[in-house]
């Protein structure tokens, strides 16, 4: 399928083989990742050659959206047990790689679409990630940080997020709450 500027190719970025321990139990359906990919695949709405694995979210990108306190104790594993409450998860190494990787698909989608005019992420979408914390199974908000990415990378001075999701993207809207550069718009519920 080519639709982006020129007939190129589309990109599309995908994060599901880096998967995380959940107890058996859990009702988080990690396997959605997955299954869309294999169905958009067999369904013909995507060939193999469009998809791509994301580079990991950088350190210093994902601090553009969120405190370096809360950053090192992702990286250093020691959130406190409210806080993993609170994110949903149980803290491991996979589970880190796996968010930097969903976020840096949204980044390099973003990056393809300034570039090529149209690109999708399969994942993401971790929109109740504060800037100090994690919520609702969202360990980093890959739209902030993409946002920020793109303004301060790429040179694009505003930005819209337009959230679809059931529920608000609450941590979005707090990232954003007194920056006039990002609107965000959740047209939850």
């Amino acid at each position: 399928m080519s639709i982006g500027k020129d007939g190129e190719q589309l990109r599309v970025f995908f994060s599901d083989r880096f998967t995380f321990p959940l107890p058996g139990d859990h009702r988080f359906p990690i396997s959605k990742y997955e299954r869309l990919r294999k169905q958009a695949l067999e369904g013909g709405v995507l060939t193999q050659p469009e998809l791509e694995v994301p580079k990991a979210a950088t350190d210093e990108q994902i601090g553009y959206a969120h405190h370096p306190s809360y950053l090192e104790k992702l990286n250093q594993g020691t959130l406190s047990e409210r806080e993993i409450r609170r994110i949903g998860f149980p803290w491991s190494a996979e589970l880190l790689e796996r968010s930097r990787r969903s976020v840096g698909g949204t980044i390099n989608a973003c990056q393809a679409a300034i570039k090529d005019g149209i690109a999708i992420n399969l994942a993401g979408g971790t929109h109740h990630a504060h800037a100090t914390y994690g919520s609702g199974y969202c360990l980093l908000n890959d739209c902030a940080i993409a946002a920020r990415v793109v303004q301060l990378e790429d040179h694009v001075q505003r930005v819209i997020i337009l959230d679809c999701d059931v529920h608000q993207g609450d941590g979005t809207a707090a990232i954003f709450s007194s920056d006039r550069s990002v609107f965000t718009f959740s047209i939850h519920g």
